[in-house]
């Protein structure tokens, strides 16, 4: 059974009041809290194997060491990978997309090249990209959305092109809560030759990953959304794509031999980690994985999806309530789930955004942060996506495997309390 009281002992900061109220922590989109088990991995290491890795010969650093291999194949076994060398750490889902759009159009790109992107994808699948168009002159294609925020897969045929080098997606909206169908992209995609980056910076904490089965060249994301550190992400990529990539930044540890010749590189993944890692989080990173494959990704997936639509239902009871993104009521219409079904993957994932009436999200969420409920209010980086729907922002509450259906209650009725207020 899951366990929701004994999950949310392992959060030490789910207890605590804010106003002098329980704290409702509905901002997991933004960061997830971190269980009492990854706190203690991380200052465990720092207390007894901190050394810095892979060149030493000493006892703490081979220990450091193996600890730090040992995550990045507990990351491999996470997502499926065929090979831990094809795991590279980054700090985070920003800095892997980066690291691909610098080194892939540095290598695989000319100009008029172009990259698609969607209407709904987080600035850091989009200012990349157009950062190597103003310096490489390559072109940022982007896929439009229906008005229910989901994609058409006929517009991506239709997008598709010669000049296509790449198809760069969001598994799910961040805003929305869309879950996209990554496995159709990709074969698409592959069917016109053009490899496929997913970002997942939003589903890995939420939904099993398979990188063979998606079919997926590259998947990225972080750390501090799936209950481990900040400041640590994972690139994945196929190893045929990170062999034929150049490196995206130069230092120690990613090299091979260096003269004033010529430097070559070292093998993969190191070649893309210069530098110093930061052991200490890949292994709360590990610690964090372990944690979430113990109470079990399916499990997690279940309980977030029926929050969602218990969310969704509760909403309906709000006057002047605008859910952004797909529709409990379409679904069910469209026969993708039924009243008795708890999954609504492939619908909509742990995030309900909304707007109510002609009251300022800003508005709301501040209130509602008086009253101990923590919602993120604003654009969510996704100001194209405001664009597309005509807003300037949204309120969102967006969960995790330790919320409740008594913390979307008090959510709710908080809405409530504003409404009248107003």
């Amino acid at each position: 059974m899951y366990d929701i009281q004994r999950i949310r002992e392992d959060f030490p900061i789910l207890s605590r009041q804010v106003y002098g109220r329980p704290l409702v922590y509905l901002d997991n989109a933004a960061t997830t809290q971190k269980p009492l088990c990854v706190l203690d991995a991380m200052r465990e290491e720092y207390l007894n194997v901190n050394a810095n890795v892979h060149r030493g010969v000493h006892y703490l650093s081979q220990q450091a060491t193996d600890l730090h291999e040992a995550a990045r194949e507990r990351v491999r076994q996470f997502i499926n990978a065929a090979k831990t060398e094809e795991v590279v750490f980054t700090r985070g889902t920003t800095e892997a997309i980066n690291l691909v759009a610098s080194s892939f159009c540095e290598s695989q790109m000319k100009e008029g090249d172009e990259v698609i992107v969607s209407d709904m994808e987080h600035h850091s699948n989009i200012v990349p990209w157009q950062l190597q168009a103003q310096r490489r002159g390559i072109v940022v294609r982007h896929l439009p959305i229906s008005d229910d925020g989901q994609l058409c897969l006929d517009d991506l045929e239709a997008c598709l092109t010669e000049r296509t080098r790449l198809v760069s997606v969001a598994h799910v909206s961040n805003v929305l809560g869309t879950v996209n169908p990554v496995s159709d992209i990709v074969r698409i995609a592959h069917s016109h030759g053009v490899p496929v980056l997913v970002d997942a910076a939003q589903s890995a904490p939420h939904i099993p990953l398979d990188v063979q089965q998606i079919g997926c060249d590259f998947m990225a994301f972080s750390g501090h959304k799936m209950y481990g550190p900040t400041g640590i992400g994972v690139l994945y990529g196929k190893e045929q794509w990170l062999d034929q990539l150049p490196p995206y930044q130069g230092g120690g540890e990613m090299i091979d031999k260096v003269s004033w010749q010529r430097t070559t590189f070292e093998r993969l993944p190191f070649k893309f980690e210069a530098g110093t890692p930061d052991y200490v989080a890949t292994h709360g990173l590990a610690t964090a994985i372990d944690y979430v494959t113990a109470i079990g990704m399916d499990n997690i997936a279940a309980h977030e999806q029926e929050l969602t639509r218990y969310c969704m239902e509760q909403l309906q009871t709000v006057d002047g309530i605008h859910i952004y993104g797909p529709q409990l009521s379409s679904a069910l219409a469209a026969g993708d789930i039924s009243h008795s079904s708890l999954l609504i993957s492939h619908f909509k994932d742990a995030v309900v955004s909304f707007n109510v009436g002609d009251i300022h999200h800003l508005d709301l969420g501040t209130l509602l942060d008086r009253l101990g409920i923590a919602v993120r209010t604003g654009h969510h980086c996704a100001q194209p996506l405001m664009d597309r729907l005509g807003i300037s922002g949204t309120v969102r509450a967006s969960f995790a495997l330790y919320n409740t259906k008594e913390e979307v209650d008090a959510l709710v009725q908080g809405i409530h309390r504003v409404v009248k207020m107003f």
